[in-house]
Formats: structure tokens, sequence, C-alpha cells
């Protein structure tokens, strides 16, 4: 038996008409006849098509609004009869129906519908296909012999190969076909698990559900994953959120790379930690720089220059619109830095994007606003999910518990706090030396918390003198303690709980060094 697939009769009904009539007038051409529905019907007819109502083979009009109208045996059954079924076809001829041959669907716009501003539970609910998915999923089971056409932008290239193949579709295409309709379905219902989810939030099931049901679409292709040997790809959550970075604009420079996401990532939940300007500068997913509280151009200049070394090649992330002032600023830096990979900011005034555009490969990321953090923290295993809430925890100074003898100056305390919001953002086990809204010294991912002192002290150098140390989780011994204060920290943040906590803040006394506990920890692995 051949497996090739004459295609003698069509059927279409679709609510996204983009392409329909140029795809019906080639059907019609070869000779192929036109079933539809309704509004579908309609559009066709309006081209000058001959078009056979789908009412006149089922013998009913459209039922509730239009929920009812292609659920009947003369549909599905001219979809579900195998051909190489002698006894399918004569039943097919008894009950008075016919084979059909091309299904045309596509579905009510269920995620554009709740992506919109204020869109209510019914209108959502309305949108709710149920007839389109069933014919989808009748021809795509019998792709044997049916073509599921669910796309568009595939309408070219299906016409191309009835005309160029006697009229009819390889096994291979229908096998294609059949897989994308059975995903285009699978992302649909998982879109509508979603808004209920959301909409509905069972109480005794949290924010992890029993079922994990997620929906990505393939943004585009990536140069190459974390090294060149590695393919790599980025998908869009379905339905797209605004204010992510998935949907971020990327409107100069070279193409984003695996690696860009995750520092661009890293690098804009850094600086939205922060009300005022901020700017963060991230190398390998860790900050080498971040400066928040001053004017948006000193925020920039010294965030950079906090490690110039390091941030050579970096992302830069800032909290605000670039405008020309800042753009100069940028590009006074780079006469020192040399090159950054990625600048990300709110938006670019068109006099600052004249000037950052001198620099070719430069990515220029427009976030359009603020990115919002992801519902869930994932990250793959083998065979399976790791899920959790992300990490959105503000501390309010009011939470501060003081250790120590001496209590923080508020002259600490406003770098104590700063510093807190870097080291969040800093890989385990993670150091951060900060003085006057700026970092000045980094020690992040040691397998001991005295090492990663130890790099924050020789980063910082003198500049340590008077400064304030954060630190990610407690320390397991005073020795952390006692290195920062040989470098001349006075001050220090940590979350406590360690068994040996008097030793540790017997040492900050010891120095004379405040100490607050925050009993927050902010692991990051």
């Amino acid at each position: 038996m051949s497996h090739k697939k004459v295609v003698q009769r069509a059927l279409l009904s679709v609510s996204d008409k983009t392409g329909l009539v140029e795809l019906g007038r080639g059907l019609s051409a070869m000779g192929v006849q036109l079933l539809a529905t309704g509004g579908t019907a309609n559009a066709l007819e309006e081209a000058g098509l001959k078009i056979t109502r789908t009412d006149s083979l089922t013998g009913f009009t459209e039922l509730l609004d239009g929920r009812v109208k292609t659920l009947h045996p003369a549909i599905h059954a001219g979809l579900l009869a195998r051909r190489d079924l002698p006894q399918h076809m004569e039943q097919l001829r008894g009950a008075g129906f016919f084979p059909i041959d091309l299904l045309v669907v596509n579905l009510y716009p269920f995620e554009k519908t709740v992506a919109k501003d204020g869109v209510t539970f019914e209108e959502a609910i309305e949108n709710i296909d149920i007839g389109g998915v069933a014919l989808i999923r009748s021809a795509g089971k019998n792709h044997s012999d049916v073509a599921a056409l669910t796309d568009p932008a595939d309408y070219q290239s299906v016409l191309d190969e009835i005309m160029g193949n006697g009229g009819a579709l390889s096994l291979e295409t229908r096998q294609k076909l059949a897989l994308k309709a059975f995903r285009h379905t699978s992302a649909y219902d998982t879109a509508i698990a979603g808004f209920l989810g959301e909409r509905l939030a069972l109480k005794d099931e949290g924010i992890f559900p029993d079922r994990l049901i997620l929906a990505y679409r393939k943004k585009s292709g990536l140069r190459y994953g974390e090294n060149p040997h590695q393919v790599a790809a980025v998908y869009e959550e379905m339905p797209p959120k605004r204010g992510t970075l998935a949907n971020a604009v990327a409107i100069h420079g070279k193409e984003m790379s695996h690696n860009n996401y995750l520092d661009f990532d890293s690098a804009l939940s850094l600086a939205n930690e922060f009300d005022e300007p901020a700017c963060a500068v991230i190398k390998h997913r860790n900050p080498c720089g971040c400066s928040a509280g001053q004017s948006l151009s000193s925020a920039i200049e010294k965030a950079v220059m906090a490690d110039p070394l390091s941030a050579f090649g970096g992302i830069v992330a800032i909290n605000r619109v670039v405008d020309k002032a800042e753009a100069c600023t940028i590009m006074e830096i780079l006469k020192q830095v040399r090159k950054f990979d990625g600048l990300a900011a709110v938006d670019f005034t068109p006099e600052a994007l004249e000037l950052l555009k001198a620099k070719k490969d430069t990515i220029l990321l427009k976030t359009g606003t603020l990115p919002q953090p992801a519902r869930y923290s994932l990250r793959g295993i083998g065979g399976g999910l790791l899920l959790q809430a992300p990490d959105s925890h503000k501390l309010d100074a009011n939470e501060l518990k003081v250790a120590t003898k001496r209590a923080p100056t508020e002259t600490e305390l406003r770098d104590l706090m700063f510093a807190w919001k870097v080291v969040k953002h800093v890989v385990s086990n993670a150091i951060v030396f900060a003085h006057d809204g700026v970092t000045i010294g980094i020690g992040a991912g040691q397998v001991n918390r005295v090492g990663s002192v130890a790099i924050a002290a020789k980063m910082a150098g003198d500049k340590a003198k008077g400064a304030a140390m954060a630190s990610d989780a407690f320390f397991p011994f005073p020795d952390g303690v006692e290195e920062a204060a040989k470098a001349g920290i006075t001050s220090a943040i940590q979350p406590g709980g360690s068994m040996r906590d008097s030793e540790t803040v017997a040492a900050a006394d010891k120095f004379g060094m405040s100490m607050v506990m925050t009993g927050i920890r902010h692991f990051k692995h």
C-alpha cells in the first residue's frame, strides 16, 4: 500500500484566518472539496470559493452559541475511518458519510485572551475550544490517512507538496503534522490548566501541584550552549508574560547566547533589588560590581570600576532608562574596560542608542519594564526537575537583631542593608564587602566560608577599612569574622543559627565590630 494519500476532501475551521483564503484557493484549484464551519465558510465564500457547510453534513445548525458545531459522527467518522480496513469504509458509506483527508484547524485564542489586562474569568472560559481540540485529536490519531494542519506557517509547504506530488501528501509529512498538532493541543491544555491553577489557587496543594504541567514555545535557537559543542535554544513561557527576560528585546549587537541569557538574568535580578538608581555587573553569573543610591551615572561608573578587570566581557544591568548622559559615562568607562558583552536597561533614548551602537558587538537589551521574578525556580536533574519558590525575600531593617555589644551606626546600617541585597545574588559560599553603596570585594563559590572572606579582602585591599560585610549563611567558625576584622571590616550582617554563634559574636566583640543577625539564609547554588 502506498504511503502517499491523495487529498480529495478538506475540512477548514479556523479562528486565526491568516493565509486561509490563499490556502482555500490553492486546494480548490487542485480539485479538493472544501468543507467549512461558520465564520471560516463565510470568509471563503466572500473570496468566491465554493464551500460545503458542515451543517449540511450533520443535519443541524450550530448550537449553544457555537459551542457545538462539529461534534458529530459525520465529521469524526470521516476523520477517524481507517482506509485500510474495509469494514470501516463500509460503515462510513452505510451511514452516508465520506472520508475527510485534510483537517485545517486552529483554536480559540485562549492564550491571547488571558494575557490581556483585566480579562474576566468568564471571558477566559468562553475561549476554551472544545470542538477544535476534538477534531485535531481525531485527525492526529488517524495520521496514517489524514493530515492535521494547525499552523498557518505550514500552509504553503503543504500546498506545494500536494501540487508537486500528484495531489498527495507523504506519510512523513502527515507524521510531522500530527506531532505538531498534538504538541499544539498539549500546550493549549497546559495554558488552560495554568490559568485555572492561578485563578482557583487550591489551598490544599499550595504552589506545588500534584502534576506539574508546563508549556513553553521555542523563541529561537542559540549560537551554542555553555560550550561550543553543546546545542541550545531559548523557550518562552506560554502564555507569554510581559515584563520578563524572555520578552526583552535585543535592539543591537550580536546574537544572544545561552550564557548571555543566564548572565542577563542574574544582572537584572540584582539591579532590580533596588528602588533607587542601581547598576549591576555580572560575570559568569556572579556579581563583580554593584552600586546603588547615587545618581545613575555615578552608580554605573562605581559598579563597573569596583572590579574593572572582571567587568571586561561582562553583562551590565541598569534599573532605569539610559539617556545621553549615562551613555557618555558608559562610553568613557569602556575606554578602560574595553568591552561589555551586553547592556540591559528599561529603555534607551535615541541619543543614547546613537552613542552605544558604536560598540557593534555589544548586545543592547531593552526590557521595557523592570522584569518580574519567575513564579518557580526550576532546575533539571537526571530524570526529573527540582522546583522551588524563587528567593524573593526582602529584608526590613526592623527585623534585624543586634548580636554584638556595639550596634551598627546609621552609616554602617546602610552599608549592611546594601551588602545584604547583593550577597543574595552571589554563588555560595558568598561574602560581600561594601561601603557607601558600592561593592568593594566579593568572594564567591568557595568550599569554605573563610576562603570567600579572604578573596573579598584581597579584592578590597585598603578600601575594606571601615566597610561592611555580608555573609549569605552563618559563620560555622569565628575564623571568617577574624579574617574580615584583619582586613578592616567594622560591621557584619549574617543569618545566624550556628552552634558556634556565641564564638563568632565574641570574635566580633573582640575587634569592636558590630554584627546583626537576619534569621534568613540566602544560599545560591
